[in-house]
């Protein structure tokens, strides 16, 4: 009787966060991962629609990009082999605006060298004309163990 009262205590305390996600919160994530996606195959269509005209980057070294600036990094035929790996992802909305957080483990060679990062990022989404775009990004490098 007790393991089935811990059981159900268990289930109370993770389970509402589950139970609460929203549709719309749960979009903003899979959207994250189409961005991902559309990282790794060069999918110049797909970030040129995601990212807002106001759209500003900051990268992990600080470097800041507007909406052109990135996609022509984004799209650089010197990036190669590119993979990523999202985490800890959590959404949040207010109104028309969503805020997702998370962690990105990238990897890819650069001029032929390997490269691996981890980086936490915070990205700031508004609904448009029925889609999100994205109008800010920020990503914090972390430092490996």
């Amino acid at each position: 009787m007790k393991q089935l009262l811990l059981l159900v205590v268990l289930v109370l305390i993770f389970a509402p966060s589950v139970w609460t996600q929203s549709d719309t919160e749960k979009d903003l994530l899979k959207l994250e991962d189409n961005w991902g996606t559309a990282w790794v195959k060069n999918d110049g269509k797909f970030l040129e629609q995601l990212y807002a005209d106001e759209y500003l980057a900051t990268d992990h070294d600080g470097k800041v990009y507007n909406k052109q600036e990135g996609l022509k990094d984004d799209l650089a035929p010197n990036y190669t082999n590119k993979t990523y790996k999202l985490t800890d992802m959590k959404a949040h909305v207010y109104g028309e605006t969503g805020v997702v957080t998370g962690m990105n483990s990238v990897g890819f060679k650069k001029d032929g060298k390997p490269m691996a990062l981890k980086i936490r990022f915070t990205d700031v989404f508004v609904k448009r004309d029925g889609r999100w775009q994205c109008v800010a990004t920020q990503g914090a490098q972390v430092a490996s163990k």
